[in-house]
């Protein structure tokens, strides 16, 4: 427990971590992967490019300080971010690594007004919130290793099959090595791949992707997006090894399932499953396990043209088997083939009016996920078609960020 005089301290930084957050967080990792280059072996290279970690630490740093006194309020997103270090295999003795950096970043950045009393007080601050951050992986590690088919850090994994399913997108299915059972998981969960020997890299590198199958319970199956460089964007290290080199008998590890973006259990609420391009993935699997349990589902997409659309017949499949499931496509610039087939039910975007058309039930509870830029719009467009904000769930690929409601004039 931190005492009255610490937590006001902290409270007095709130100001200063609004304004100067992403200056301090980048500064930390630049001090932190050069005094520790081994770490580069777990963080994602692309989300330090383009930002989205630095962002993403800055905003958690400013909660903590801001609900130091309650930190019961930022449990949902500690919670989430200890999914994603479980996945990666964060360790407790990494802790005391982050802390010190964090302190030198502050120091750093605010000069002289880092006194040494405000340094003291993160200190102490620090402490409390890693033994939060520790405490919980702990249980979700004991919770992965000790459940039937279950292990805590990485797995061998054989790649049984490739499927293209698009021009972008190409699905991979794991079994493990060993032969033995593996852990269950909820629709919606990731793994982690871990990549130890990408030519002409010198790091390990691990991604996580969304499992995209939940039927068969013998093997894993992801479905990758080739991330090929466009403009400032470089290629995705990973998503072009696996397109690239990977092949049937290659051995990879993989993390058990994790993460909390998942259908809730007992839900009994119309359910609205909305993604954009890759985002497909969870939704799909999501979509497989609604339709078994017989609940009413609308399932609906967004990509440019049927080229880059998975899974196409794999959706049409459930709905033709299930009358509670109805499913529709919008696409961006549809081909000629798309036209002369039918196979989307707008061009264009997704916008809210056509949202109120599809979305029967303004009290369902919608699933969505995408890009950033789609997950944004869509955000704005539900709430505009009448769903309620609170009904809303949506995860990102990568760094948690903020959805932005709609202005009211």
């Amino acid at each position: 427990m931190l005492d009255q005089k610490t937590i006001d301290i902290i409270k007095s930084t709130v100001p200063v971590l609004e304004q100067h957050g992403e200056e301090i967080t980048k500064k930390f990792y630049e001090l932190m992967f050069g005094n520790h280059p081994e770490l580069l072996n777990v963080f994602n290279h692309a989300n330090q490019k383009q930002g989205r970690q630095q962002k993403a630490l800055a905003n958690t740093v400013y909660a903590a300080a801001k609900y130091i006194d309650q930190l019961e309020v930022i449990v949902p997103a500690v919670k989430q971010i200890a999914h994603k270090h479980r996945s990666l295999g964060i360790l407790p003795e990494q802790y005391p690594i982050v802390g010190k950096h964090l302190l030198l970043a502050i120091k750093e950045v605010l000069g002289e007004a880092a006194t040494d009393e405000i340094i003291g007080a993160w200190e102490k601050a620090y402490g409390v919130i890693a033994d939060a951050f520790i405490n919980v992986e702990k249980d979700m590690y004991d919770k992965a290793g000790k459940q039937q088919g279950g292990w805590e850090l990485f797995r061998d994994f054989k790649i049984e099959k490739i499927i293209k399913e698009s021009d972008v997108i190409t699905s991979f299915y794991f079994t493990p090595v060993d032969g033995g059972p593996i852990a269950d998981f909820i629709p919606g969960q990731y793994i982690s791949v871990k990549l130890t020997s990408i030519p002409n890299e010198k790091n390990t590198h691990i991604r996580q992707y969304s499992l995209s199958q939940s039927q068969d319970k013998s093997f894993y199956r992801i479905s990758v997006k080739r991330e090929d460089a466009v403009g400032n964007k470089e290629a995705g290290i990973v998503s072009t090894y696996l397109h690239n080199n990977a092949k049937v008998g290659d051995i990879i590890e993989i993390s058990a399932p994790a993460g909390d973006f998942v259908l809730e259990e007992q839900q009994i609420s119309p359910i609205v499953l909305l993604s954009g391009g890759v985002g497909i993935t969870p939704m799909l699997c999501m979509l497989h396990n609604l339709a078994d349990k017989q609940q009413e589902t609308t399932f609906i997409h967004a990509a440019i043209n049927g080229n880059v659309h998975a899974f196409v017949d794999e959706v049409k499949q459930i709905t033709e088997k299930n009358e509670l499931v109805r499913s529709y496509y919008c696409y961006e610039k549809p081909t000629a083939f798309d036209k002369e087939n039918g196979i989307y039910s707008k061009e264009g975007y997704i916008t809210s009016d056509w949202l109120n058309k599809v979305i029967n039930d303004k009290e369902a509870i919608v699933y969505m996920c995408g890009p950033v830029g789609f997950m944004q719009v869509m955000y704005e467009a539900l709430m505009e078609a009448g769903i309620k904000k609170e009904n809303i769930r949506y995860e990102f690929f990568g760094p948690a960020m903020e959805l932005k409601e709609p202005q009211t004039v």
